[in-house]
Formats: structure tokens, sequence, C-alpha cells
């Protein structure tokens, strides 16, 4: 019987995560060592273009092949429950998922083998009874998890743009989370090839709430903001002058105004979310190094990407 020779592939994918974040394709204000040596050791795409600029649609755009007009999966919570890892799965790879993935319903096999399903950090839409992985490791440690609900209610809350601290024990952190659960996982289950390991953070999509010590350095740097002019929001088409008033929405009586916001106010929105994109990068060194200890580095693909960017302000756009 002959050993079968094909490839791991390891898969990883962030949320809402900017091209302008890792160090080697030129951004010197990002702290990515280990995104970085994926880039030179690697293969890097630079003219990859989003098939939607919402998280299912386009996540089922990757795993599925198709553009959204095409798989019907035009918005979060639209049905989604087949893709290519059925194919891998039926051709003999091993296929786990740990954290995100986000079809619909969460729980659907997706052609996984076993799945530890960690969604977004609130569920503040669809699905937000839904107890994850993540919840039950806070529920069992006692502790509420943070979320929009709770910073809804705090009274800087429509002057932080989103930008919040993780108050709660480090490693509670989603991402952190996450990293952990996957580097368990490669530590923990026998050797199985060929493997198919797919890991989804759910950072870092908002709320940009990193631990406080990784946001220090960034606070202190000269990020690279896009001037936001209140003539820019002024002449929005009308679609994204609603989206603006929901995303600023308090309650059903009171509104934000629409008012450019600061510099000092993008700037921390900024650099919390380089914070997390940090605190990512960590977390996937420590895969890889999961991965060589455990004998699977020497025949693997690791890819690296993200279902989409996030304007952060620039262009008026949340």
């Amino acid at each position: 019987m002959t050993s079968d020779k094909r490839p791991n592939i390891v898969f990883i994918i962030t949320d809402q995560q900017r091209y302008d974040t890792i160090r080697a394709l030129g951004f010197d204000y990002m702290d990515t060592p280990n995104l970085d040596r994926l880039v030179t050791e690697g293969v890097t795409f630079t003219d990859c273009h989003v098939t939607a600029a919402s998280c299912a649609p386009a996540r089922a755009s990757l795993f599925k092949g198709y553009y959204p007009h095409t798989t019907g999966i035009l918005k979060n919570a639209d049905r989604w429950r087949r893709s290519w890892i059925e194919l891998l799965n039926d051709s003999g790879y091993h296929c786990t998922n740990v954290g995100k993935m986000h079809s619909w319903p969460f729980e659907t096999e997706l052609g996984f083998d076993e799945r530890y399903v960690v969604e977004n950090k609130d569920r503040y839409l669809e699905g937000r009874y839904y107890f994850d992985e993540w919840d039950k490791a806070l529920r069992f440690r006692g502790l509420v998890k943070q979320q929009r609900e709770m910073y809804r209610n705090r009274a800087d809350y429509r002057d932080r743009l989103g930008a919040f601290e993780w108050e709660l024990p480090e490693d509670t952190h989603p991402d952190t989370f996450v990293g952990d659960m996957a580097t368990w996982w490669i530590d923990s289950y026998p050797k199985t090839e060929p493997l198919f390991l797919q890991i989804g953070f759910p950072g870092p999509h908002p709320p940009y709430d990193p631990v406080p010590r990784y946001a220090e350095p960034y606070l202190r740097k000269d990020l690279p903001l896009l001037e936001v002019t209140q003539d820019e929001l002024d002449n929005q088409p009308p679609a994204f002058k609603e989206l603006r008033k929901h995303n600023n929405e308090i309650d059903h009586d009171s509104v934000v105004l629409e008012l450019a916001p600061t510099h000092e106010q993008r700037h921390l929105q900024r650099a919390y979310y380089l914070a997390n994109v940090t605190m990512i990068d960590e977390k996937v060194g420590e895969i890889l190094e999961a991965l060589e200890r455990n004998g699977y580095l020497d025949n693997s693909i690791i890819i690296f990407t993200s279902d989409h960017g996030d304007c952060l302000t620039d262009h008026g756009h949340s």
C-alpha cells in the first residue's frame, strides 16, 4: 500500500483585513514578522479583488469558486451549505475547521470531518443566540463576552468609531482563542495526511478591541490616514449615507450627527485595528511552529487570505 503524498493544505483566513497591513508588502508601520515570513518564503498575489464587500458572500465565493450572483449568496445569513471542501473530503483529505467560516446554518458540515465553530465577535444581527466554542469557554469561566450591545451603552460610544479596549483576560480574546485552539488541535490530533485545515480568525473585524498592550506601540506611530472632508461625506450616494446613519444609530430615537470624525478619533481606530492584526500575526507564528514540530511543514501548502477589507473611514466610508 503506497502512502498518500499529496500536500497538506492549511488555509488561514481573517475577517475584514486590509491589504496594507503586512510589513513585507511595503507598509513599514506594521509589526507582522510571521506574515512577513509567508511573503518572503512564498508567493504573494497583490492584484486580487473581492467579489463582495460583506463577509458571507465573499467567503462563499472563495469556497465555491463562483461570483455571488451565481452562488445566490448575496448577504450574511443566506443559506450556504456546500463547498469544494466536499471534493477534498471525498478524495481522502481529513478536513478540519477551527474558527470562523460564516456558513449558514453555522454548523452545516460544508465538507468538514470536524468543526470547532467560532463565529462573529458578537453576532449582533443574525444568529445572535448561537452558542459556539468561544461562548462555551467564556461561560465555563463565568465571563460575559464583550460585544456591541455593551459598547452601545458607553457614554463615549459615539466618539470611539468602534475602537474599544479588550478588558477580559488576554487568552479569552476571540483571535487568541482561535489561534490557541488551532495549535491545540495540531498538537493533540494524531497526525493525519493529507490534511485540509481551515483556520478562521474573527478579527480584525469590528469591534476593534485588541488587548491594550498590542495597541500601545501603534498609538505612538504616525499612521497614514486619508483626509476625510465634510464635503466628501455630504456628497456620497444615498445608499452610503443610509449605511452611515445605520452604523451610527444609538437607538431608535437618536442618531449621531453626520459630522466628519476627527484625526484623533481616526488614529485611535486605525491603531486598534492594526494592533488586532499584530495579535493575529503572533498566533500565525505559533500555528507555523506547531505544524513544524508535528511534521506537517515538509509537505504543506500554507494559504493566508482575508474575506474582504475595511474602509476605516477612508473616503468617508465606515
